[in-house]
C-alpha cells in the first residue's frame, strides 16, 4: 500500500449537509487541525463556520486553491465520481459517502486514475464498524454455524423520519438526478452481506414506487443474490416502515445467527448445545461511534498503517451489485454480474 501524507494533511470537505457536518466534527474530535469546508448553500457553510470554527469557501475554485492532500466528497450521489476524479486528477487522496455513484458513468476513469495515482481511497461503510456486525464476521470466521446455507438481511425506516426538520420531497433520496431510490440509499446492507458472505455472482430483482411517498424513486426493493458460494442472500430495503427496522439472519448447517440493530444484540444458536448465546453492544455505544471509528481507520490508512476496508475497487464492486439489481427489476429477469459490461474485474 502506498501511504499518504507522513504530517499531519490539509483536508477539504466538500459537501456540508448531515453526513459532511458529522465527518468534519469527527475529524476535529480525531485533532484534524488543517480543514476547508465547500458547499454551494451559504446556510450551510454558515452552519459549518460557526458550529466547528472552520474557514468555508463559496466555490470549488477556492477550495482548489487551499492545495488540499485529502478530500472528503460529501455531496448528493450523482455528483460523487465528478468530484471524486477532480480529486484524483490533483492526486489528492478521498474519501466518497456510499454508494460510489448512481450509475457507471465515470467509474472505469476514476478507477484507473486511482490506480495510477496510487491514492488511498475509501467508500464509506459505516456499518462494517457496527460492534454487532463486527462480532457476526468474527462468528462466521470461527465456523460458529458451520457451512453457511441462507441470508437475510433487511432495513426499513419511514422516509420523511430521516431528516424531520427537512422536506423529504426536495431530498436526494426522492430525486431521482440525484442518485435517489432505497436500493442505492440502503446499499450497506448489499456492502455488508458481501462483506460477511463473499463475492455475489448473480441477483434477481422486485422494486418500484408502491408507497403514497411523494418521490420519484423507488420505496421498497426485493433482491436475491447468488453467492459464489452456493449461499443465497435475501435483501429486503424500504422507505415505508414507520417503525425503524435493521436486522441480519445467518443460517447454517450448525446454527443460526441473528443480528437486531435496535435491540442492539447479536444471538447465536448453537445446534451442538441447543441453547442461544448473546452479545450485546458495549455499554454506552452510540451511533456515531461507528462514523468515529471508520475517520480512525481512514487516517490510519493515510498513515499507511492499514489496508482501506473498502477501496473504490471494492466501492465499485458494490455498486455493480446494486445496479444489477436495479437493472433485473427493470428488466424482471436474472442479471449474471460477469456477463456485464461494468464488471470490475474485466477493467483492471
Amino acid at each position: 500500500m502506498n501511504p499518504g501524507p507522513k504530517k499531519q494533511p490539509r483536508f477539504l470537505v466538500i459537501g456540508c449537509g448531515s453526513i459532511g457536518k458529522r465527518h468534519i466534527g469527527n475529524l476535529r474530535a480525531l485533532g484534524a487541525a488543517s480543514m476547508l469546508a465547500f458547499d454551494i448553500r451559504a446556510d450551510r457553510r454558515d452552519d459549518v463556520s460557526s458550529t466547528f470554527g472552520i474557514e468555508t469557501v463559496a466555490s470549488l475554485e477556492a477550495a482548489w486553491s487551499y492545495e488540499p492532500e485529502v478530500v472528503l466528497v460529501t455531496v448528493p450521489t450523482s455528483l460523487h465520481v465528478p468530484v471524486a476524479l477532480e480529486s484524483a486528477f490533483r492526486r489528492c487522496h478521498f474519501f466518497v459517502e456510499k454508494p460510489l455513484s448512481n450509475s457507471w458513468a465515470g467509474v472505469e476513469g476514476l478507477l484507473r486514475a486511482v490506480r495510477q495515482n496510487e491514492l488511498v481511497t475509501l467508500v464509506g461503510c459505516n456499518m462494517r464498524f457496527h460492534p454487532g456486525l463486527r462480532t457476526l464476521k468474527r462468528l462466521l470466521a470461527d465456523c460458529a454455524i458451520g457451512n453457511v446455507i441462507a441470508a437475510r438481511v433487511e432495513v426499513g425506516q419511514y422516509l420523511p423520519d430521516w431528516h424531520p426538520s427537512e422536506d423529504y420531497r426536495k431530498s436526494y433520496s426522492a430525486r431521482r438526478e440525484l442518485g435517489g431510490g432505497v436500493i442505492l440509499d440502503a446499499i450497506h446492507e448489499i456492502d455488508y452481506i458481501r462483506w460477511l458472505i463473499g463475492e455475489v455472482r448473480g441477483t434477481t430483482c422486485l422494486a418500484g414506487k408502491l408507497s403514497q411517498l411523494e418521490i420519484e424513486t423507488e420505496d421498497m426493493a426485493a433482491i436475491l443474490l447468488r453467492f459464489e458460494n452456493g449461499t443465497v442472500g435475501e435483501v429486503h430495503l424500504d422507505y415505508i416502515q414507520r417503525a425503524y427496522s435493521r436486522t441480519c439472519q445467518i443460517i447454517g448447517e450448525d446454527g443460526t445467527l441473528h443480528w437486531d440493530y435496535t435491540a442492539g444484540e447479536v444471538r447465536w444458536f448453537s445446534a451442538q448445545t441447543k441453547q442461544w448465546k448473546v452479545y450485546s453492544n458495549p455499554e454506552g455505544w452510540e451511533p456515531n461511534q461507528m462514523y468515529l471509528d471508520e475517520m480512525k481507520h481512514f487516517l490510519r490508512c493515510l498513515a499507511g498503517e492499514e489496508e482501506s476496508a473498502l477501496d473504490v475497487f471494492d466501492g465499485a464492486r458494490v455498486l455493480q451489485i446494486g445496479l444489477a439489481a436495479k437493472e433485473s427489476a427493470r428488466q424482471q429477469q436474472w442479471i449474471e454480474l460477469r456477463s456485464q459490461s461494468w464488471n470490475v474485474d474485466s477493467i483492471l
